[in-house]
């Protein structure tokens, strides 16, 4: 039933052609000044549009990972939020790459950490079809400054370690440099970290956490953080057997997110990628990550569009 669902979607696109586009007029900005604002961008609401979140600040031909500018292109297509990449430099500066050595995003090759920030401004940001770029490694007090008053930052910890938990605290507690920007969630990769946080002071921000199962659920249950901060990731897709648990999350006003870009974003053809981000649509997740969010302001983003096509491939099964 799943499969042959799946095909007459395809059909269906195919044969009605189905372009929405957003007007490149300006920039689609979201204003988080505090911790309500925040919340309110992210709690679940039934007929809100599916929310597309840019993996690694987005990317698209000429404009690379991790990148201001690329940031600002995205936005000025369709509205996002940014997950975003941080790592020290030698002299300890926190800038944006995602691998520990730049020879993929740069025209340069070694460590993030062999480097200072101001021999790292030497180099190039490369896009994904490995192009250089005039555009340079931002640092990640440059991205906040930028994005202030315009979208959210979703930032990842990397694999940088504890020792970056306890920078983090001292950047987002009160006399902090990221203080300020109250548009900051964390992305935690377990509930110690999350609570390491909570327990550190980090009370006013929100907290990307996994959320797949039922055990993770009652861990999270169970914990001080309340359900109110928190943004949970359910992995790779929509899985029809969780949907007690995606229920319970929503109950509780908890939006639920999944990330595409090991899966839909690596099919080849444009053709193909854009069905298999529609069946990722219609199984109606409340925000999508992806590394390509331009593509999807070619796709249906509104629940009623999305139900109404999966009612008509629904009813041609049945014919």
């Amino acid at each position: 039933m799943k499969t042959k669902l799946f095909i007459i979607l395809s059909l269906i696109i195919v044969q009605f052609s189905i372009v929405y586009c957003q007007s490149a007029k300006g920039l689609h900005t979201v204003k988080v000044s505090n911790l309500q604002e925040l919340q309110g961008y992210f709690s679940y609401k039934p007929d809100a549009d599916i929310i597309i979140s840019a993996h690694r600040g987005g990317m698209l031909p000429g404009y690379p990972e991790n990148c201001i500018e690329s940031c600002e292109k995205t936005l000025s297509l369709i509205p996002s939020f940014f997950e975003i990449d941080p790592r020290f430099t030698k002299d300890g500066v926190m800038v944006l790459m995602h691998d520990a050595d730049i020879k993929r995003t740069t025209n340069g090759e070694g460590l993030v950490s062999d480097y200072t920030y101001k021999e790292l401004q030497q180099f190039n940001l490369k896009d994904r079809d490995g192009n250089v770029t005039p555009y340079k490694i931002p640092t990640i007090v440059e991205m906040f400054e930028w994005g202030k008053e315009k979208t959210v930052f979703n930032l990842d910890n990397k694999d940088n370690g504890p020792h970056t938990w306890d920078y983090y605290i001292k950047q987002l507690k009160e006399g902090g440099e990221w203080y300020p920007y109250k548009n900051i969630m964390l992305s935690v990769r377990s509930l110690k970290e999350a609570m390491y946080y909570w327990e550190n002071g980090v009370n006013d921000r929100m907290f990307c956490v996994e959320i797949s199962s039922k055990e993770h659920f009652d861990a999270y249950d169970s914990s001080p953080i309340p359900w109110n901060q928190i943004m949970a990731y359910i992995r790779l897709t929509v899985d029809p057997e969780q949907e007690e648990l995606y229920g319970m999350l929503h109950e509780r006003g908890v939006s639920i997110m999944t990330s595409i870009h090991p899966t839909a974003d690596r099919v080849g053809k444009k053709k193909d990628r854009r069905i298999a981000y529609l069946r990722e649509l219609v199984a109606m997740p409340d925000i999508i990550e992806t590394d390509y969010p331009s593509e999807f302001t070619e796709l249906p983003r509104t629940r009623e569009e999305l139900s109404s096509l999966r009612e008509k491939a629904v009813k041609r099964i049945g014919n």
